[in-house]
């Protein structure tokens, strides 16, 4: 396990405060000095990049919200309920299941988190220009902040589409023009396709870097920004792209899929990016949620009062959010490992049941007493379980949804039947849309991914209907594609115009 590109705790990690507010964005260095005379080095640069990093760790709570990303995506999705105490329990989460969202109900805390990382990446390229040192390491900061800057954008793209969106930071009144999801798609391809041009980055960084964004990374953004935009102009230079990745060494499917989200299997060759946590020397508290430490994801997930063994130690916490459907679990035909792999089956455990419970949880980020054990307090918030972004399954799965797209498929089928035969399944599928999507939806269960795949795919408002048990009782339809925005964004900047929800 390597936890290399960790949370930065400290003065650089507090520079932020309430959406509304606006004087977080008044840089002030701690020590006095001008700024231009502080960033004047490789070590202060590389303080400002750890900035910038940081937070890609705040939405799984920070500023006074849950946002777990793979959550946040999964209960718009097929395969989970949102759980915990009752509706009003996390009332934004079952709204947007239902999608029921409202100006008061929404990822308020994600949209800041994003625009904190954009601000910091626009920090971290400025000062770069004050600073005299070796050019080619300072290229290769420059384009992770540049990396990282698109993969906020990437977020707050998909969740709220029509965005204020800049590349240099903003002065009073810090308001930017708001665009429309094509305007923003159109601006932040061509950036991703210039840093990808430029290939300051590595394919893959060595073990005491693993958490860069890296060139790998650019290549699955593109690839995922692409496919949701149906961009098929540019499907052929995204399947270059993995092509690419399939041909390198550094990269390849985990043998045992088992095995991949237990904490020996972070960072493997199958591993195209994670976001570390860490549950040893935790600074992070229920007082301090932006400091050094772990995730809370194990204990949203977790059944309540369990009552020990399987790993997890009696009375610890859980707060029963996102239980798995019974569906879910019954689409895996038998001898399909990442059934198993992928769901927690407790039936006959006597636990307390919250809302929606049905006795079948997520395997891949659940909780055990291991995993927070060396956390020093607060350990319910210091799980160390990475959350896995990129994954070489993914890839091959791409790269056979576009090659089938653009009638390139010679390999294809066989990308498509090494994620298929990994699982434990002999059987050989021929290459087809619909066996890709299941597939993707076998593969990549609780991780985030499925929710997005059936709107750009355009099954959604067929798939996101009312269920038989009276929990979802709205459909899906295409003016719910973009969140609605915090009342809150909509009062700091009367220029906003809500998403039409």
């Amino acid at each position: 396990m390597k936890k290399n590109i960790s949370i930065l705790a400290g003065a650089l990690a507090l520079l932020l405060t309430t959406g509304c507010s606006t004087d977080w964005l008044d840089v002030k260095n701690p020590t006095g000095e001008p700024l231009e005379e502080y960033y004047t080095n490789e070590k202060t640069l590389n303080e400002a990049l750890n900035a910038a990093y940081d937070p890609i760790h705040w939405p799984d709570w920070g500023l006074s919200q849950y946002n777990a990303l793979n959550i946040d995506a999964e209960i718009m999705g097929d395969d989970f309920w949102v759980g915990g105490s009752g509706p009003d329990d996390m009332a934004n989460w079952h709204k947007i299941f239902n999608y029921s969202a409202d100006e008061n109900n929404t990822l308020q805390s994600l949209w800041t988190v994003d625009y904190s990382g954009v601000k910091r990446c626009n920090d971290l390229i400025k000062y770069a220009g004050w600073v005299d040192m070796d050019e080619a390491v300072k290229a290769k900061m420059v384009a992770q902040a540049r990396l990282l800057r698109v993969y906020y954008y990437n977020m707050l793209w998909h969740y709220w589409g029509n965005i204020p969106f800049y590349l240099e930071n903003l002065s009073s009144p810090y308001t930017a023009p708001q665009i429309s999801a094509d305007e923003v798609y159109a601006q932040l391809i061509v950036e991703l396709e210039n840093i990808i041009a430029e290939n300051k980055l590595p394919l893959r960084w060595d073990d005491a870097n693993c958490g860069r964004m890296s060139q790998a990374v650019a290549y699955m953004i593109y690839a995922e920004m692409v496919m949701y935009q149906n961009d098929k102009e540019r499907y052929g230079k995204a399947l270059d792209y993995m092509k690419a990745l399939i041909s390198s060494s550094d990269y390849e499917l985990a043998a045992d899929y088992s095995t991949i989200f237990k904490e020996e299997g972070e960072w493997s060759k199958e591993s195209i990016w994670e976001i570390n946590y860490e549950d040893a020397n935790n600074l992070r508290g229920w007082s301090s949620p932006l400091a050094t430490g772990g995730t809370v994801l194990p204990t949203l997930i977790a059944p309540n009062s369990w009552p020990g063994g399987d790993g997890f130690n009696s009375g610890a916490d859980g707060w029963g959010f996102m239980p798995v459907r019974t569906e879910t679990y019954n689409m895996f035909a038998e001898g399909d490992v990442r059934r198993a792999a992928t769901i927690w089956d407790v039936h006959g455990v006597t636990y307390t049941e919250r809302y929606q419970d049905t006795h079948y949880w997520l395997e891949k980020y659940r909780p055990y007493s291991a995993n927070n054990a060396d956390a020093g307090y607060d350990n319910n918030l210091n799980y160390n379980n990475n959350l896995r972004v990129y994954r070489y399954s993914e890839v091959l799965l791409n790269a056979a949804e576009l090659a089938l797209a653009v009638g390139q498929t010679a390999g294809a089928e066989d990308w498509l039947n090494a994620v298929h035969k990994r699982a434990g399944l002999t059987d050989h599928v021929a290459l087809s849309l619909d066996n890709i999507k299941q597939e993707r939806h076998l593969e990549f269960v609780g991780e985030g991914k499925r929710y997005w795949d059936l709107v750009r795919w355009g099954d959604a408002a067929t798939v996101l209907v009312p269920d038989n048990y009276g929990y979802r009782t709205k459909a899906w339809t295409s003016n719910k594609k973009y969140l609605p925005i915090h009342i809150n964004e909509l009062d700091s900047d009367k220029d906003l115009v809500q998403n039409n929800y």
